[in-house]
């Protein structure tokens, strides 16, 4: 292989680490669930939530990789219908966050599981843009299935540290959030960022 190729292959592979660092480190849905789950119940119990959004976004990218978005556009219906499941699912979410109790609730509550995290990749506007996006524009091997492979398995390396990062910096903040008052303006705020995120949804729908 000629040094040029190389060069060129390392290039975009720079190019896409770069897309998907940005992307996952910057807010959203998930670094906004991340961030008050930290707070709430602390790093380690958020670790199964951290995992489920990077496995779920990479399923997420493969699929699409595979062909799943072109299902998507054969069949235009599919959209208005994962747009109001995404609003209403968002909207829950940040109705269970602002109405989050106290210190002392903090053990009866629990945080979202491995599960209930690489499903949301589904109904999550930013997910959804981070894959598209990456299957549309990045091409790391002329292999169908390896290009996949390879979208798919380095935007999971590089988005779990990303999201860890808001995970450990709610964490720093649970001694400053402890009084029941002051966490529960911090959840509110969550909870109306969250709804912010709504934003996309509900442009795309004009």
């Amino acid at each position: 292989m000629a040094l040029s190729e190389l060069a060129a292959g390392s290039a975009v592979f720079a190019a896409f680490g770069g897309f998907v660092l940005v992307s996952s480190i910057t807010p959203g849905p998930n670094n906004t669930m991340v961030l008050a789950s930290g707070v709430n119940f602390g790093f380690v119990r958020t670790i199964p939530h951290l995992l489920g959004i990077s496995s779920g976004f990479a399923l997420m990218i493969a699929l699409i990789g595979l062909g799943l978005g072109s299902l998507f556009t054969a069949l235009p219906w599919t959209w208005p219908l994962l747009r109001v499941a995404a609003t209403v699912y968002l909207v829950y979410l940040a109705y269970k966050l602002a109405t989050a109790g106290g210190v002392q609730d903090r053990q009866v509550a629990r945080p979202m599981s491995f599960l209930q995290a690489a499903a949301f990749q589904w109904v999550n506007p930013k997910a959804w843009v981070m894959a598209v996006g990456a299957c549309s524009a990045y091409v790391l091997h002329p292999n169908l299935w390896l290009n996949v492979l390879l979208l798919a398995g380095l935007s999971a390396i590089i988005n779990l540290p990303s999201v860890a990062v808001w995970a450990v910096f709610g964490a720093s903040l649970r001694r400053w959030l402890a009084r029941p008052r002051v966490l529960r303006v911090f959840n509110v705020t969550m909870a109306v960022l969250l709804l912010g995120s709504l934003w996309p949804i509900l442009a795309a729908g004009h």
